[in-house]
C-alpha cells in the first residue's frame, strides 16, 4: 500500500508541475501567441502524462514486488506455505511470517517448559530413590565391617535393609504403573461389584496404620449396597492411595478419616475427607502432578514414592471421570469423584 501510495504522490505532484507549467505557458499565450488551441492541447498532453505516469509506476510497482518476493521466496521456511505466482501482497507474506513466528515462540516456550518438566521429573525420581538405596549401602557396609556377629544388629538391620528394598519396589512399580496409565497400555476390568463392602474392606487393609497415627476410618452412606460398574483392582488403588494419604496428613488428635458414598441418578459421588492440615489454595492446581508433595520433608519422612495422587487421577481418568479437591489449610481437605451406577445387578 504504501508504494501505490507513492505512486498517487509521484504522479499528483508530476500533474501540478505540468499544471504550472500550462499556467505559465497560458500566460505566455495570452500575451504573445493568443492561440486557443495551443493551451487545449498542452493540458491533454498533461493529463495523457499523467495516466501514463500512474500505470507505468504501477508496472514497475508490480515487477518490483514480484521480484522481492521471489527473493524473499527462497529464504522462508518450508512451513510458510507460497507460490511465487500467487497473487499476494508484501503486507499479507508478512502477515504470514508473523503467525509462523508466533507459532515457533509458542513451540520454543512449550519445548522449554517440557524440558523444566523432564528436570524436575529426573530430579524428583534420583530423590525418592536415592533414600532407600543409600540407607541400604549404610546397613550392608556396618554388617560388613562386623555388625553381622551380633544377632541383634543383623536381625534390625535386615529387617531395616528390607523394608528400603520394599520402598524402591513400589517407587519402580508406581512409576511403571503412572507410565503405562498415560500411554493408555493398560486396560481396564469392568465388573459390578459394592463399594461399599470394598471401602470396608480398605479400611481393613489400612488399619493398622491408621491406629498408628491415633486415626478414625468412619463409612457414612444412606445405602448398605451400592452397586458400580468399574475396575475393581484399579479402584481399590484408587481409595488405598487417597485413605493413606488423609492418614498421613490428619491431626494427631481427634484425627478423622471420613468416606461418603452419595448414589445419584447416574452416578455414585465417593467423597474422601479427613480434618488433617489441609492445602494451601495456591498449592492445588499441582498436587496431582508427579512427585509433587504439600509437604516435602514430613512426606519423605512418612515414604511413600510421591506418585499416590497423579495415580488416582490418571485411574479416573481411564474411567473418563475426574477427581477435584477442596480444601481449608489447617482445616482438612475433601476428595471427590463420581464413578458409573452399575445398570444390572452382579451375577
Amino acid at each position: 500500500m504504501k508504494f501505490y501510495r507513492l505512486n498517487f504522490i509521484s504522479s499528483s505532484l508530476l500533474t501540478l508541475v505540468m499544471f504550472l507549467l500550462v499556467y505559465l505557458f497560458q500566460i505566455l499565450n495570452d500575451r504573445y501567441f493568443h492561440d486557443s488551441y495551443i493551451s487545449l492541447g498542452f493540458l491533454a498532453s498533461v493529463l495523457v502524462i499523467f495516466i501514463l505516469n500512474y500505470f507505468v509506476l504501477k508496472i514497475l510497482f508490480n515487477y518490483y514486488s514480484k521480484k522481492q518476493l521471489r527473493n524473499i521466496s527462497k529464504i522462508l521456511p518450508e512451513e510458510i506455505t507460497y507460490n511465487p505466482e500467487e497473487n499476494i501482497t508484501l503486507k499479507e507474506l508478512g502477515e504470514r511470517f508473523s503467525d509462523f513466528n508466533q507459532q515457533k515462540v509458542t513451540e520454543m516456550d512449550m519445548m522449554k517448559e517440557m524440558e523444566s518438566y523432564r528436570k524436575e521429573y529426573i530430579g524428583n525420581v534420583s530423590h525418592e530413590l536415592k533414600t532407600p538405596l543409600f540407607s541400604i549401602q549404610g546397613y550392608v557396609e556396618t554388617l560388613r565391617e562386623g555388625a553381622v556377629d551380633d544377632l541383634n544388629i543383623r536381625d534390625k538391620y535386615l529387617e531395616r535393609v528390607e523394608i528400603s528394598v520394599e520402598r524402591l519396589i513400589a517407587i519402580v512399580n508406581d512409576l511403571d504403573m503412572i507410565n503405562r496409565l498415560e500411554a493408555g497400555e493398560i486396560n481396564l476390568n469392568h465388573s459390578v461389584f459394592d463399594i461399599n463392602i470394598l471401602i470396608r474392606e480398605i479400611f481393613d487393609l489400612l488399619d493398622l496404620e491408621a491406629e498408628k497415627n491415633t486415626t478414625i476410618l468412619q463409612l457414612q452412606t444412606l445405602q448398605n449396597q451400592i452397586l458400580v460398574e468399574a475396575d475393581k483392582q484399579k479402584i481399590s488403588q484408587v481409595f488405598i492411595n487417597l485413605i493413606s494419604n488423609a492418614i498421613h496428613y490428619a491431626n494427631r488428635q481427634e484425627a478423622k478419616v471420613i468416606v461418603k458414598t452419595i448414589v445419584l441418578k447416574n452416578k455414585v459421588l465417593v467423597e474422601v475427607i479427613d480434618n488433617g492440615m489441609g492445602i494451601k489454595e495456591e498449592l492445588l492446581p499441582r498436587i496431582f502432578e508427579r512427585f509433587y508433595r504439600v509437604d516435602s520433608s514430613r512426606s519423605r519422612k512418612q515414604g511413600g514414592s510421591g506418585l499416590g495422587l497423579a495415580i488416582v487421577k490418571h485411574i479416573l481418568e481411564a474411567h473418563k471421570e475426574i477427581i477435584t479437591v477442596e480444601s481449608t489449610y489447617l482445616e482438612g481437605a475433601k476428595f471427590s469423584f463420581m464413578l458409573e451406577k452399575a445398570k444390572f445387578p452382579s451375577m
